[in-house]
């Protein structure tokens, strides 16, 4: 499992029980920085649950608990004292369905700065571009950020939740099957967005499918039942599989 180069995130012996139900069995796994890992599988296969484990949206509580480490930049983000805000900036989330606020497109990207205490209209001004630029998304807007991000397609406003992530500067950014329901035009343009977006970020995704999984990712990580099958470029996991199970997933044979 050991990479030729520093981990972003390290994920040690990982179990994740949902009552007494346990989702992820024991799972280890390394994720380089500025890279795509897809973690994909059939349903009930552990991949968002594990997803959301990496910047603690599931917290333990008396209905979730977890064993094992989950460690960014050699720091476990479940350590005591960890601040949950400050990790949920430093890992940013996109979910399956887009979440705009009922703001304009503008007050959208810049509502996190705002709240960091960044006031000025040109620093807000410069980071609206700047992330619009980064999720694909500002030429279709430019000439009408003051207009409600309501009235934007269901592709444009996932785009736009990507740029409301980037704003607050984020390490890594997770996404959970983020052109689910998308045409294919929005799913292309989302794609393009990720590809340009590792050069700066680690991107970690569950894919809508297994072929979006194929296409985007730099690494891919196949789990089944909460079990991580085995992990790899995504050349060498698509093209030479290790496990038979990969490779009928792959080829449609189940799932």
């Amino acid at each position: 499992m050991a990479l030729t180069q520093n981990p972003k995130i390290v994920i040690k012996k990982l179990n994740f029980f949902y009552h007494n139900n346990q989702a992820l069995k024991d799972l280890s796994l390394e994720i380089p920085a500025n890279e795509i890992m897809a973690l994909f599988g059939p349903a009930n296969s552990g991949t968002t649950t594990l997803l959301r484990s990496l910047n603690r949206l599931y917290d333990p509580n008396a209905k979730v608990h977890l064993t094992g480490e989950v460690l960014l930049d050699g720091q476990s983000i479940y350590a005591p004292g960890v601040s949950i805000t400050e990790l949920r900036r430093k890992v940013g989330m996109v979910f399956e369905v887009p979440t705009p606020l009922p703001l304009s497109i503008f007050d959208n990207i810049a509502y996190g700065p705002r709240l960091s205490g960044l006031k000025t209209k040109a620093s807000l001004g410069e980071i609206v571009e700047n992330t619009l630029k980064m999720a694909v998304l500002w030429d279709e807007v430019k000439d009408r950020l003051n207009t409600s991000a309501m009235r934007l397609s269901g592709g444009q406003q996932q785009r736009l939740c990507i740029a409301r992530v980037l704003a607050l500067e984020p390490e890594v950014i997770l996404l959970d099957r983020p052109c689910s329901g998308l045409d294919p035009i929005s799913t292309a343009k989302i794609e393009e967005s990720l590809r340009q977006l590792r050069e700066r970020f680690t991107v970690v995704i569950v894919p809508h499918n297994v072929q979006e999984a194929g296409r985007v990712g730099d690494r891919a990580a196949f789990l089944l039942m909460g079990t991580l099958i085995e992990e790899g470029t995504v050349a060498d996991v698509f093209a030479h599989p290790k496990d038979k199970r990969t490779s009928d997933y792959i080829t449609g044979r189940f799932g």
